[in-house]
């Protein structure tokens, strides 16, 4: 098996030491002592694709503290608490509606009609989770997980045209969402 020796090779202008033993192929031509840097692709992509936030104008802090990290909420940006509680019957109502998109067994119409009711019954939750207090959040995040891991679920199931799964979630995604009404 043969192999390529590499060899590094330094643009500065080389001092001689003469009582240095001869150099080997495998090591630098270049006698005095700094380190060289060998970028790679995988460095340079990491580099090029770490995270940096672009923004088109400057922020300042006296405009808004927490405008860096707005750009990563899950919230919709200029949405209350209220809003979210008037809206969230009319989201969770429209959810509930694929009922008979599923009975026809129309399963691409009910997957699309899921999809889009159920981002936005999200947001309306994920809004009203960060509106209360600390202790009253924990029960409502599992029930807000339980509820989109069945949503999720109904999903797949309609893409697999699983009828018996379908339905199965269908009545779980309806019993947490009359839990989480009733405590919004």
């Amino acid at each position: 098996m043969a192999t390529t020796a590499h060899q590094l090779t330094c643009s500065c202008s080389p001092k001689l030491n003469e009582n240095s033993p001869q150099k080997t192929k495998l090591q630098s031509q270049c006698q005095h002592t700094h380190t060289h840097t060998h970028i790679t692709r995988r460095k340079l992509f990491l580099l090029i694709s770490s995270p940096i936030p672009i923004l088109s104008q400057p922020v300042h802090a006296a405009e808004s503290p927490n405008s860096f990290l707005d750009m990563f909420r899950m919230t919709v940006p200029d949405q209350t608490v209220e809003e979210a509680e008037s809206g969230i019957r009319e989201h969770a109502m429209s959810l509930v509606q694929v009922k008979p998109l599923l009975e026809s067994e129309s399963w691409k119409d009910a997957q699309k009609e899921l999809r889009k009711s159920s981002s936005f019954l999200k947001q309306d939750i994920y809004t009203i989770i960060q509106g209360k207090p600390g202790p009253e959040r924990a029960p409502l995040r599992v029930l807000y997980s339980k509820l989109f891991n069945d949503v999720t679920g109904l999903d797949y199931a309609a893409r697999d045209k699983d009828v018996p799964r379908v339905w199965k979630l269908y009545q779980d995604i309806v019993v947490t969402l009359d839990d989480i009404l009733s405590k919004v």
